[in-house]
């Protein structure tokens, strides 16, 4: 599925289950509400924390897809192409960063 596919899924989803969109604002606060459950997995699966016995199931990949499907709605009811926007991104990234990752001391000596 194409990000284009996808934007277009969650917005049918959306008008057929979904009566309508969440205004801006309650979608950016689902949106952190989303990392933090992303951050909360990571942080107890490869950082320091320990795991309850209520975060040993959680999903990772379910989580993740969370945050992307409120990010596409976000783009949805804003009139952005993530596609498109996707794709000027790698262009400023690659002007940018073209060499400062290769070039950085910190990156080369943890190969």
């Amino acid at each position: 599925m194409t990000i284009n596919e996808a934007q277009e899924r969650v917005d049918q989803w959306i008008k057929t289950y979904g009566v309508r969109y969440f205004n801006e604002l309650t979608n950016m606060a689902i949106l952190s509400e989303e990392v933090g459950e992303v951050a909360r997995i990571i942080a107890r699966r490869y950082g320091e924390q320990s795991c309850k016995p209520s975060d040993e199931d959680r999903d990772l990949g379910d989580e993740l897809a969370d945050v992307l499907w409120v990010v596409m709605c976000l783009a949805n009811q804003t009139g952005i192409n993530l596609d498109e926007a996707l794709q000027r991104n790698f262009a400023k990234k690659t002007a940018r960063d073209a060499s400062r990752h290769i070039e950085n001391d910190k990156l080369i000596k943890q190969k």
